[in-house]
């Protein structure tokens, strides 16, 4: 059982956790972050925060049953209706279906609390633990390119208006 919940302020520590833990997991999928990334981690959580409030961006993390950070999802770049979506998933919690039910949560509140209309999601092509986590939450792919000189494809899912009638 997971719990996906926006990003708040007191999520910061376990976060940081998180991604010192999971640094050298995720930079062989995605392009690593950096030192300045944790060396300013408490700014870098208070801009993601700021980006939250202003509506353009809808960052989450995902608890396990204890309570702990094994993943986050966040939806970016939000406009016109769409956004993009992005996850990580911690080594230790990979296999056993967080990445998909995390990636359905994200695509449920975008619907129906975020009011929008479509989501797109990169994968690069060596990652198809990604590409089934996106075909599963029904991301078609839409195109092939580069990202930092890697092949890579672009997903989109066409989201129903889910919203409450006033």
């Amino acid at each position: 059982m997971i719990t996906v919940e926006p990003l708040r302020p007191d999520h910061a520590d376990a976060l940081l956790a998180f991604e010192r833990a999971n640094r050298a997991y995720f930079a062989r999928s995605v392009p690593d972050r950096g030192d300045a990334y944790f060396a300013g981690f408490a700014e870098r959580h208070a801009a993601l925060l700021a980006e939250q409030a202003e509506g353009t961006c809808r960052f989450h993390v995902v608890l396990d049953a204890a309570g702990e950070v094994v993943a986050r999802v966040n939806l970016v770049d939000l406009a016109d209706g769409s956004a993009e979506l992005g996850y990580r998933v911690a080594e230790s919690a990979t296999g056993r279906g967080i990445a998909s039910t995390a990636v359905a949560e994200a695509c449920r509140l975008a619907a129906t609390s975020y009011g929008l209309r479509a989501l797109t999601a990169v994968t690069t092509v060596d990652n198809p633990a990604s590409q089934a986590v996106l075909t599963r939450n029904g991301f078609r792919l839409a195109h092939e390119f580069l990202l930092d000189d890697r092949p890579a494809l672009a997903y989109q899912r066409p989201l129903p208006d889910l919203r409450p009638s006033a």
